[in-house]
């Protein structure tokens, strides 16, 4: 494949965080029973007219100046025809000349650590369609309208995507960002957040473009980066052996790990847009983006410079930490009561408290643990009262059982020796009854360090204070 290049680019489909649809008021809370939240306006009945949503103007603006985009004061709604049975109308209302947001870009941070910028061509509003139904119904398929007419953000990358991973990077990026937002909720699962990937591929070094496939409603990232190396691997194979790859609409199955051949792949003009003739072209003003802007979060980028800045972290800590506006807010509420310590924090952070809560399948807002918990917890390794390793047990308690810090290290004992005399105590009596490796190691085996740390370690169970313990063996053991 060393011969070859692939190239990608996404269309990301984001459901915009209304309480109700784009063009009607009926609701679109997840989970309904089917069809109970469809209105007259989503089944496109006749002398029914679409009303816009200003909330989802509100939350298009944000995100197209969070990228550094162009906000369009003049876009048009427009009609794309097709036939589907889980699209009412015939047609789904979307935008097509005249998006609301144009020319932006999302940076994402490769795995030799190198930052790519990723051009966004578009990014418009459209509602959504309904859902066909299969199981459970033998031979017939059922229609779910609930969730026609939800409203969806479409954002379209430039194809400047050369593998699977970068891929997936920008898909994360932009999830990320949406979250911070707080204009979708990036629930995959619930098919809130979901992608149609288009590759091709090319002889490296080749400007054209090759023949492109387009994987529809892929709803994982790890699903977007099989999904792609397949393709382009099937791709190669098919060019390589005098084949022709035929431009077409292909579904991902997880089940059996490739791609499969959906539809020939439709073009602008088969979709006939035209401009809706019941919308009226949205006019946005100055004051209108201005006041949008001044309403912006702290964006993920920005809070990863400050947290290098302020916190003194490695770029790749901070990048971790800012993955979510959630994780980000919790280790910086730990590091305001542990303010001295804040690599202390970020490593505990992203070590014992994400293992506990991807180990019980748990988002950081569901935890166990409050930050003023965890940081209570920090306090006393900080303070020398447990070490490390005794935090690691006294953690997983807290974790258990809801307890604080202090009442668990003090039920079971916890306290870090810290008393030199008892340190010493200790080593003498390792010594006493280890006279062989004693020898050994007077007699240059400096390997046995270690097993005269173990020992100390065993003999006070675990609490001989590390830093101490190591300084007074090497006064004691050389004799």
């Amino acid at each position: 494949m060393s011969a070859w290049e692939t190239v990608i680019g996404l269309e990301i489909h984001a459901q915009l965080a209304t309480r109700s649809k784009i063009f009607s008021g009926a609701p679109t809370a997840y989970g309904a029973a089917p069809n109970s939240q469809a209105c007259l306006v989503d089944l496109g009945y006749p002398g029914v007219l679409p009303v816009l949503n200003a909330e989802v103007v509100r939350m298009a603006v944000r995100f197209g100046l969070a990228i550094g985009a162009r906000i369009a004061r003049h876009s048009v709604f427009a009609r794309k025809n097709y036939f589907y049975p889980d699209l009412p109308k015939g047609y789904q209302i979307s935008q097509y000349e005249l998006p609301i947001v144009a020319a932006g870009a999302i940076e994402i941070v490769l795995e030799d650590g190198t930052v790519k910028r990723i051009g966004v061509t578009r990014a418009h509003l459209e509602e959504d369609a309904g859902k066909s139904l299969h199981e459970g119904l033998g031979a017939f398929t059922g229609v779910d309208l609930n969730r026609a007419g939800t409203p969806l953000i479409e954002i379209v990358s430039e194809p400047e995507m050369r593998s699977a991973k970068e891929a997936v990077a920008y898909m994360k990026k932009v999830h990320t960002l949406v979250r911070y937002l707080e204009i979708c909720d990036g629930n995959m699962q619930e098919g809130s957040f979901r992608c149609d990937a288009n590759v091709s591929v090319r002889p490296v070094g080749t400007e054209k473009f090759g023949t492109r496939a387009e994987i529809k409603n892929i709803n994982s990232f790890r699903y977007v980066e099989k999904a792609i190396q397949y393709e382009a691997a099937r791709q190669i194979e098919l060019i390589e052996s005098g084949g022709k790859v035929v431009q077409e609409t292909r579904l991902w199955d997880p089940d059996k790990g490739e791609t499969r051949s959906m539809r020939s792949k439709e073009e602008a003009n088969d979709y006939r847009y035209f401009p809706d003739p019941d919308l009226l072209p949205l006019e946005i003003d100055a004051a209108y983006i201005e006041a949008v802007r001044e309403a912006l979060p702290e964006l993920p980028d920005a809070k990863a410079a400050r947290f290098v800045a302020a916190y003194g972290l490695s770029a790749y800590d901070a990048l971790v930490l800012t993955a979510s506006r959630e994780l980000a807010d919790y280790y910086e509420a730990v590091v305001r009561a542990v303010p001295e310590q804040p690599k202390l924090a970020a490593n505990w952070v992203m070590g014992e408290l994400s293992a506990a809560l991807n180990k019980d399948g748990l988002e950081i807002s569901a935890g166990r643990l409050s930050a003023e918990r965890l940081a209570s917890l920090l306090v006393r390794i900080a303070d020398d009262t447990i070490s490390g390793k005794i935090a690691k047990e006294v953690f997983e308690a807290m974790w258990a059982s809801g307890e604080s810090a202090d009442a668990i290290i003090e039920a079971k004992g916890l306290k870090q020796i810290t008393d030199t005399g008892a340190i010493e105590q200790a080593i003498e009596a390792v010594m006493a009854k280890n006279p062989a490796q004693l020898a050994e190691y007077r007699a240059g085996k400096d390997k046995l360090f270690g097993f005269f740390v173990g020992q100390v370690m065993k003999a006070t169970q675990g609490k001989a204070n590390p830093a101490q313990l190591n300084e007074l063996l090497k006064k004691k053991l050389p004799g």
